[in-house]
């Protein structure tokens, strides 16, 4: 009895051996794939904020023309169009003018972009997945229509998380030395805000920009995607070679991406930044005239912004800045896609030499 005892407990833990061995070994099989995942998102999310800060900074100049083009007093004109605005920001707050909130800016945008990136992939992978279960084919790609879904839902993401910066940087890029109160950078921006108009002041805006990302964004990814896959698919003019696109195609895409959402979502943009600027004691001057005039309109709410814009500016008061804004758009947009590519390009061939 003793001898089948021993020989029952020695079964016993060879089995829960065996059973550990083979548990250690699932574990080792599972960790490689959510190691690689790991990888590949930090790859996305990299390569992201990088295409959003290189693309800002170099339009940076036209960004802040425009913003000063959306909000100032109508009243008291002093920026007057593309060319005139830039030589009056040269000659009256010299280069570092022309870079005013950048820093700001690249600050914001480099995690929104990241996020974005990465928002999108990883969307256009879940409804990829729900699409090919609900078809049953196992070869589908996704359409346009999903295309545009995906590229919302990471805008929306996006915007959101990064949005408080965004409502400071608006603030910032608008004021000038003549401006009564200054602020000292994002952080005391920040801070000001919080205390004198609380936190539901960072979210000014919001609801305009939610609706925008819709057409802006999506916009964006559906048309470049789709581009991108109809040149590799016809072949047109030569332009493919290998199924791959060349740096130039790609650019193009990203322009003809980019002008068609900026000019579908532009009129949110202007509505957004307004509101923005509500309630903002001791405001920069370019909003309030230099007191020598009428103090900007108070708004209520998006639905009133729309109407006193349209009411006392003209509908052609929605698309003031459009046209720096187009400038600055295509060349924006164009880097950030192709950066986003060639620096995932360049992880993914140093992550296969240190394999």
């Amino acid at each position: 009895m003793a001898s089948e005892d021993v020989k029952a407990a020695r079964d016993s833990a060879v089995e829960k051996i065996v059973n550990l061995a083979e548990e250690a070994k699932l574990a080792r099989e599972e960790i490689k794939p959510t190691s690689h995942a790991v990888l590949s998102i930090c790859k996305s999310l990299v390569a992201g904020g990088v295409a959003g800060g290189v693309s800002r900074t170099a339009v940076a100049p036209l960004e802040r023309l425009k913003i000063l083009l959306q909000v100032q007093n109508p009243h008291n004109i002093k920026y007057n169009g593309t060319i005139q605005g830039l030589k009056y920001i040269w000659r009256t707050e010299g280069f570092k003018g022309l870079f005013k909130g950048n820093g700001t800016n690249c600050a914001r945008i480099i995690p929104n972009s990241a996020v974005k990136f990465f928002s999108y992939e990883q969307a256009s992978k879940g409804i990829l997945y729900l699409y090919r279960e609900q078809t049953g084919n196992e070869d589908a790609q996704l359409t346009p229509l999903l295309r545009l879904g995906a590229g919302a839902c990471a805008g929306i993401i996006a915007m959101s998380a990064t949005y408080p910066m965004d409502m400071v940087r608006g603030r910032l890029t608008v004021q000038t030395e003549k401006s009564p109160y200054q602020y000292r950078g994002m952080f005391h921006a920040l801070s000001t805000v919080l205390r004198e108009e609380g936190p539901r002041a960072l979210y000014k805006g919001w609801t305009p920009s939610v609706i925008g990302v819709i057409p802006y964004v999506g916009l964006n990814f559906a048309v470049y995607e789709s581009l991108k896959d109809w040149l590799v698919k016809t072949k047109p003019f030569g332009l493919v070679d290998d199924s791959e696109l060349g740096v130039v195609t790609r650019l193009a895409c990203g322009a003809a991406a980019g002008t068609v959402g900026q000019t579908v979502a532009y009129p949110l943009d202007v509505i957004r930044r307004r509101m923005q600027m509500v309630g903002w004691s001791h405001a920069a001057s370019i909003v309030t005239g230099d007191g020598r005039s009428k103090a900007p309109l108070e708004y209520t709410g998006m639905i009133d912004a729309f109407r006193k814009t349209v009411k006392y500016e003209g509908v052609r008061a929605l698309y003031k800045g459009l046209v720096p804004n187009s400038v600055k758009v295509v060349p924006s947009i164009s880097i950030a896609f192709v950066a986003y590519e060639q620096v995932k390009d360049l992880l993914g061939v140093e992550i296969r030499i240190s394999d």
